[in-house]
């Protein structure tokens, strides 16, 4: 695979820290929901943040597939990511649940199913949940 963007984000004080871009736009405080044991302090946590990026490059899928089948996708559309965290039936860790919903007013439902369909293939998202990509895990 040929790189085409790289970026970087960073982590300190792990649920109940901090989490910052490498050109610092993203600058979030964490915090642990309260189903996680947190005491539901204002903030967010990597669930939210992996469906909000999920949802974004959804839509950006969506639109590249519309776009080579020549369906213009309407400016209110819109794409959801439902993210749960829990503990996987193994016992040695824990699992993340995706699904995503899309709303696409003014599309009928058989193109917008199409569309769905081919951005869920598109979506690098959904091709890494999909195949389970390798991640490297290094000590720096």
């Amino acid at each position: 695979m040929s790189i085409l963007y790289t970026t970087k984000a960073s982590a300190t004080g792990g649920r109940e820290g901090r989490a910052i871009s490498e050109n610092g736009v993203l600058d979030v405080t964490l915090t642990t929901p309260k189903e996680l044991g947190g005491n539901g302090a204002t903030g967010t946590n990597p669930e939210q943040l992996f469906a909000a990026g999920y949802s974004a490059c959804f839509l950006g899928a969506l639109k590249f597939a519309a776009g080579q089948q020549k369906v213009k996708v309407p400016e209110d559309a819109k794409v959801t990511a439902t993210v749960g965290i829990g503990p996987r039936d193994d016992g040695k860790g824990f699992g993340i649940e995706v699904s995503i919903s899309v709303d696409l007013p003014g599309i009928d439902r058989e193109t917008g199913e199409k569309l769905v369909a081919a951005a869920h293939i598109v979506c690098p998202y959904s091709h890494a949940m999909r195949t389970s990509t390798e991640v490297s895990a290094t000590l720096a």
